[in-house]
């Protein structure tokens, strides 16, 4: 089989593709025959060593993909060969075959494009668990949304009219606006490029407060670095800032904000639910399907890559130009858009 492989510490360019030996499921273990695998800026930071996990040396990058069972291991009753399955798995994903633990793999409605499967499972989960769970977000609440156009913020948008909250969408080109309002967005701020300064941050901060009014009841914040303080300032009392990525960079934060407002600032340990829970994942993935079903949240594919040039879709993420979700596919009848 043709796996994208990490063999050093670097950018996206130093990935090679490889032929490898085809796997063979150990005990508990199913072998999915990949079709898409999302990418999310994850992959660019494990490739890096920059993440919080380092998976031993050659690994292919990729955390997110759906396919067909291939084959099963001993004492595997579900999932059966030919089901169609989604799965998380860290990394691994960007190769034509993927091992796992079989209770991981969960099953693709027959009307679910399998590349849409691919696409919600890291972004709609981060932002699911991040506005339920973290955020406890309400109908009627305001939420604002920081990287409105990235995977994690446009999921965000989707997920926060759902739930019934007045969605702002924050923003850093009028092209990517326009996405977020086709998302759903009731208003967006644009906001320059950073880093800012000490006039620059008062600004940033005045646009986001100009926006939300009386405050925003959630932030929802996967970009980070000096976006985090100009956003803060403008949350509601007992505001919850949930913090999802720093794809800026990690922020500082004046604690003084945070006791002023009695706000809260919270994870989306997404990654650790399906690490740790497997039942409370799968009751999430489940309610992700029934929104999808009822049209109220939809994958927005913006590049799809053959996995030969799957580094053109990190480099994209790594620049923060990507609009939308990038799905590097096994080349099974699937053209570049």
């Amino acid at each position: 089989m043709k796996a994208l492989l990490s063999r050093q510490p670097g950018p996206p360019e130093t990935l090679t593709l490889e032929e490898v030996p085809d796997l063979a499921p150990k005990p508990g273990q199913a072998v999915i025959r990949v079709d898409a695998c999302g990418a999310n800026f994850p992959d660019v930071l494990l490739l890096e060593d920059r993440y919080q996990i380092r998976p031993p040396r050659p690994f292919s990058p990729g955390a997110e993909v759906a396919g067909i069972v291939d084959s099963v291991g001993e004492g595997v009753t579900v999932p059966k060969v030919g089901d169609r399955v989604m799965a998380i798995c860290s990394w691994g994903g960007m190769a034509e075959q993927l091992a796992i633990d079989a209770e991981r793999c969960l099953p693709v409605p027959d009307s679910m494009p399998l590349d849409d499967a691919a696409a919600l499972q890291l972004t709609y989960g981060t932002a699911y668990y991040g506005l339920k769970e973290s955020g406890r977000l309400g109908s009627g609440d305001t939420l604002l949304v920081l990287g409105a156009a990235g995977g994690v913020g446009l999921a965000a948008v989707e997920i926060g009219k759902a739930l019934g909250a007045r969605v702002i969408a924050a923003v850093s080109t009028e092209t990517k606006a326009k996405t977020a309002r086709e998302a759903g967005a009731d208003e967006t701020v644009i906001y320059p490029r950073g880093p800012f300064d000490k006039a620059g941050l008062k600004g940033l901060a005045a646009l986001f407060k100009d926006a939300c009014g009386a405050g925003a009841n959630v932030i929802l914040d996967p970009v980070g670095g000096d976006y985090a303080e100009a956003a803060l300032r403008s949350i509601a009392k007992k505001g919850r800032y949930v913090i999802a990525g720093f794809t800026a960079g990690i922020p500082r934060v004046p604690f003084n904000l945070v006791l002023f407002k009695d706000a809260q600032i919270v994870g989306a340990p997404w990654g650790a639910l399906v690490a740790e829970n497997i039942p409370a994942y799968k009751t999430a993935i489940d309610e992700l399907l029934t929104l999808y079903k009822d049209e109220k949240i939809k994958p927005r594919i913006a590049l799809r890559l053959p996995l030969e040039r799957a580094q053109e879709g990190l480099e994209r993420l790594l620049a923060r130009e990507a609009v939308g979700k990038i799905v590097i596919t096994m080349d099974r009848g699937h053209g570049v858009v």
